[in-house]
């Protein structure tokens, strides 16, 4: 302790005033990885120095600080939007430290403050941001019981802002969902944060106190101007409005203070949305492919032609709708748009003309948008009266509420787009301190200055001129440096010409620089205009801002309907180009489904080969559980994840690859497919498949949809035929609900439920055995299957020859052994001198035992009585003779 005592003293003594002033900002953000602006570059020191040049590939160096060397690294501040999407993507939360005042005028050291504390969550950079994405920031708050908590979610660069609460999975679901760049936790969770939700999220936490009811509520009532939260529904979730308060509040200490652009925070009501864990999630590949190079739903779906469209795509297909006149509402449009081409395509058309309107109003709404977004959004706006009046007329053909609520919501704001078109230039700057921004003719003052400044520079050509001729240099040239201003510039062979009212103000090796009195004035004139015109246009340009910020809240509105707009008719144009349907919606608890298809796979086979399409019924009265039996690779797992897919697209608003779809709504759909382990956690396969499995066990619902493929597959073969048989009886036998399930599996033993369970049916997917190879038909029929083909799959994989007849062999010999078991336990049930018969004739060797061992197959020895046993005993023995 008394060392670092007394080399304290010592560092502040050698600290200089740039130092210090370093060191104290740093101090304030702790974790953050600080640009600190110093001239035209943006520097970092020390630790932050080492993260920057490896994350960035700039040089890393060092230098003497008070006797000691400290890493330095830094780039130019031009390049700020090449560098810190990089160290975002990264994970770095980033502190862009600028310069507040002019050096130039500056009194000692440059006044420095941190303008904006960029995190993975909260940006609105573009070079950062990922147009087709929301970029959400969430909050986590643990709640005062055992499996209560609230959520939150806010995509700053839009102002969507969104609460919740509920148990443990429930929220676990919603980040699968959701994705967010960023979670917020309390510091004292940081254990039960990771042991329930993972480590895949950058996290950030955050002290106890601002997870408070108190603190959150007036957080949000302050923000909103409102005495209550009760207008936007979250006024009984006390966890997710902590949550909710915990987001408003980080935004406040990033630097992040405007933010007029959150005009409300909706509540994501859990009974509203069709259930998807994130296992569900995960094996359905809604949003992202679980290997690489796969192709996940949304790409096959996703036609919007605005950025905004595509992230409402994404968020339709993880919320699927469970309210049937909502769905109906979507299928309507979709329908409607299906049926009149010219509709869809004008209304595309515009469309594709529009902007990212939520992120360039949010823009607006925070001061960050530049004079070229301005132009954008101006014309992004010129198409929504073009669309509304489409609406309208379509209104007039068509009595559709959805085209009239659409057309209804549209707000041309005429006013706005007239004033950005008449003042602000077509193709202005990117910067606004730049000038050539505003038009001429708006502005007397600016007018007058722009004449002075251009008319100026065409002076001093004339003056050139007229020097030229005054004083015959042909070679005299007029030029301009930051450090002279404007001069004269002559050849050392023509000085002796020079003037005597020049001065001379610079020896060159080939020239001298003179100035004149002329000069100095028309060179005065000329740079107070230019300074003036910036400073006129800027101020001109902020009032435009400020005008286009009272409009935030109907240029919101416009995007939320030009979103689903782009959505629905995204959805008509991929059922017109690949053939799908509309599915029928009801209330009924039954699934039909005829010639359905793979919407992913379908589209994936080689040019010419047809999808081989199939039916699907189950209810909960007669079909409420289908076993799928049949080889590898015949289609069962795409059979099950097509069933589940068609679902999901339906009650999202989509037509369904199929000829006839009948969905009585589905409120939970569950699946449990492929292999995974999770050894990082201490997770082997089996003990994922079984925790998945008891996810949807502990999950049911009358209304759940259920597909498992192979359970019971991860450990031994008699242990997965008892787990297998069990969760399927109890699927059948539950008394509070009947959920459907598609069963797909190996286990051949599992045909036999359907004898003893009334809503249980056997199927296969058929295939044709031709020598020694496997055709498979991939369609689906009635009856269960006996034979894997896992021999032939490993042929077909190129597995040597060597092992493939091996493995021949040894099945034969297996399947011989097993039968013979098989056998020997029946027939132990029947009298002991027919069993000793019996056990000579299958274990004697004689070629007509395969014969014999056919007909003991298929007897049935608890229903015979003795004279039945003793005459087919005799029928054995004749047919060994």
């Amino acid at each position: 302790m008394k060392t670092a005592a007394a080399a304290s003293p010592q560092k502040k003594k050698n600290e200089t005033p740039l130092n210090r002033q370093y060191n104290q900002i740093k101090a304030k953000y702790p974790g953050a990885l600080l640009l600190f602006r110093v001239g035209d570059f943006y520097e970092t020191f020390g630790d932050d120095a080492v993260k920057a040049s490896k994350i960035l590939g700039i040089t890393l160096t060092k230098r003497n600080n008070g006797g000691a060397n400290e890493e330095l690294a830094g780039f130019p501040h031009h390049s700020l939007d090449t560098h810190l999407p990089k160290l975002v993507r990264a994970g770095e939360r980033v502190a862009i430290c600028d310069q507040l005042e002019d050096p130039a005028q500056a009194k000692g050291i440059v006044r420095r403050g941190v303008t904006e504390l960029v995190t993975p969550g909260v940006s609105f950079n573009d070079n950062v941001l990922d147009m087709r994405r929301n970029n959400y920031l969430a909050a986590v708050h643990f709640g005062k019981t055992d499996d209560q908590f609230g959520v939150s979610f806010l995509d700053v660069s839009t102002g969507e802002f969104l609460a919740s609460q509920g148990n443990s999975a429930y929220v676990d679901k919603l980040l699968q969902s959701f994705n967010p760049s960023e979670v917020l936790y309390c510091k004292r969770n940081r254990q039960e944060f990771g042991t329930l939700f993972g480590d895949k999220f950058h996290t950030y936490t955050l002290e106890d106190w601002a997870f408070t009811y108190d603190f959150g509520y007036n957080y949000l009532k302050q923000h909103f101007q409102t005495t209550s939260l009760k207008g936007f529904g979250i006024e009984g979730l006390p966890d997710g409005i902590i949550a909710a308060g915990v987001i408003l509040h980080y935004l406040n200490e990033t630097e992040h203070k405007d933010l007029q652009h959150i005009t409300r925070v909706t509540r994501l009501e859990e009974d509203r949305y069709v259930w998807l864990d994130r296992f569900t999630i995960r094996n359905l590949e809604l949003t992202a492919a679980q290997q690489e190079g796969g192709v996940p739903l949304i790409h096959i779906l996703d036609q919007t032609v605005t950025p905004m469209g595509a992230r409402l795509l994404r968020k339709w297909l993880n919320l699927p709708l469970k309210e049937k006149a909502l769905i109906d509402e979507r299928l309507n449009m979709v329908e409607l748009l299906v049926n009149d081409i010219e509709l869809a395509d004008v209304m595309v058309n515009h469309l594709r003309q529009i902007g990212d309107l939520e992120r360039l109003v949010s823009k607006v709404a925070v001061r960050r948008i530049n004079p070229r977004e301005l132009v954008q959004l101006k014309r992004s706006l010129q198409h929504v009266l073009p669309i509304k009046e489409m609406l309208i007329t379509a209104l007039s053909q068509n009595e559709s509420l959805s085209l009239k609520k659409y057309a209804d919501q549209l707000n041309p704001v005429a006013f706005l787009i007239d004033r950005i078109d008449a003042e602000l230039r077509d193709d202005p700057p990117a910067l606004s301190n730049q000038g050539n921004m505003i038009k001429p003719d708006i502005n007397a003052e600016l007018d007058a200055l722009t004449a002075i400044a251009y008319s100026g520079k065409d002076y001093l050509l004339q003056l050139q001129e007229r020097e030229i001729q005054r004083t015959g240099i042909g070679s005299l040239k007029i030029s301009y440096n930051k450090v002279f201003g404007y001069y004269l510039e002559v050849t050392h062979a023509h000085k002796n010409r020079v003037p005597d009212d020049w001065i001379r103000k610079q020896t060159l090796v080939n020239a001298e620089r003179y100035v004149t009195p002329e000069l100095k004035e028309y060179e005065e004139k000329i740079l107070n205009a230019e300074e003036q015109i910036f400073q006129i246009e800027a101020r001109m340009f902020n009032e435009l801002v400020v005008a286009a910020g009272e409009y935030v809240g109907a240029i919101q509105q416009n995007a939320r309907v030009l979103s689903v707009l782009d959505v629905l008719s995204s959805f008509a144009r991929v059922a017109v180009r690949n053939k799908y349907v509309r599915p029928q919606i009801n209330e009924s608890k039954v699934l039909t489904i005829k010639d359905g298809r793979h919407p992913v796979i379908e589209q994936q086979l080689p040019p010419g080969e047809p999808y081989i399409p199939n039916d699907i019924y189950l209810d909960d009265e007669t079909q409420q559980i289908i076993i799928i039996t049949g080889p590898n690779m015949a289609g069962k797992s795409a059979l099950l994840r097509q069933t589940a897919l068609i679902v999901l697209m339906a009650q999202s608003g989509s037509f369904v690859p199929a000829s006839m779809a009948e969905i009585g709504l589905v409120d939970k759909i569950f699946t449990r497919v492929g292999a995974s382990d999770n050894l990082s956690r201490g997770e082997s396969t089996f003990m994922v498949e079984m925790t998945e499995t008891a996810s949807i066990l502990n999950n049911l619902s009358e209304r759940s949809l259920v597909l498992m493929d192979e359970i019971g597959r991860g450990t031994s073969t008699y242990d997965g035929v008892s787990i297998a048989w069990a969760i399927t009886e109890y699927l059948h036998n539950q008394t509070d609900c009947r959920p459907k399930t598609l069963f797909a599996t190996h286990y051949h033993e599992l045909n036999d439920l359907a004898a003893d369970n009334p809503r249980i049916r056997n199927f296969n997917v058929a295939v044709k055995e031709m020598g020694n190879k496997v055709i498979f038909l991939r369609k689906l029929k009635e009856g269960g299957s006996e034979h894997s083909f896992g021999i032939h799959v490993a042929q077909m994989a190129g597995m040597p020859s060597q092992v493939v007849n091996r493995a021949g062999q040894i099945l034969k010999q297996l399947e011989a052994s097993h039968v013979r078991e098989n056998n020997k336990e029946r027939i132990r049930e029947a009298a002991p001198a027919e069993r000793e018969l019996a056990l000579r004739i299958i274990e004697a060797g004689d070629p007509k035992s395969e014969a014999i061992k056919e007909k003991l197959r298929t007897i049935d020895v608890n229903r015979l009585t003795p004279i039945e046993a003793l005459l087919k005993l005799n029928e054995l023995l004749k047919m060994l003779e």
